[in-house]
């Protein structure tokens, strides 16, 4: 299974947000939405960077309550680790694994087309194991 099937379940919406709204605005909009990240929009490419929970606390941790008045910008994790359609589901858990990362973007040909969560990658490979564990079982009793 690669990220185009993963997608093609799940859906292709992915939450953006500029860079230059505020930390409350992202708050606000992860409470919302009932997710972990989000795509900051507002330069260059097909996004300019990831703001997660752990930016959030962390930024909290340093500042307190006046993060909530910092820019997207300011927060944002710039160095985003993307996919692509044609990424397979094992190699994706690896990086998000090696990476320690939980969200990852996919880009196809400089467009932003899905966001992938690892929570999507672990779903999708235990229905996939699901239907092995079907399939032998159907084998073993065939017999």
């Amino acid at each position: 299974m690669n990220v185009a099937n993963l997608l093609a379940t799940k859906g292709r919406d992915v939450a953006t947000i500029n860079q230059e709204r505020s930390v409350h605005d992202a708050i606000a909009m992860l409470k919302e939405r009932g997710i972990g990240a989000l795509v900051v929009t507002g330069g260059t490419g097909p996004l300019t960077g990831m703001l997660s929970e752990r930016d959030v606390v962390r930024a909290f941790a340093r500042e307190g309550a006046d993060a909530l008045d910092l820019r997207v910008a300011a927060l944002m994790t710039t160095a985003v680790i993307t996919c692509h359609e044609s990424t397979s589901l094992n190699e994706l858990m690896t990086t998000m694994t090696d990476k320690r990362i939980r969200h990852v973007p996919v880009v196809e040909n400089g467009q932003l087309v899905g966001l992938v969560s690892i929570g999507d990658v672990v779903k999708a490979r235990v229905g996939e194991l699901e239907g092995e564990r079907r399939d032998l079982l159907e084998y073993v009793n065939a017999r």
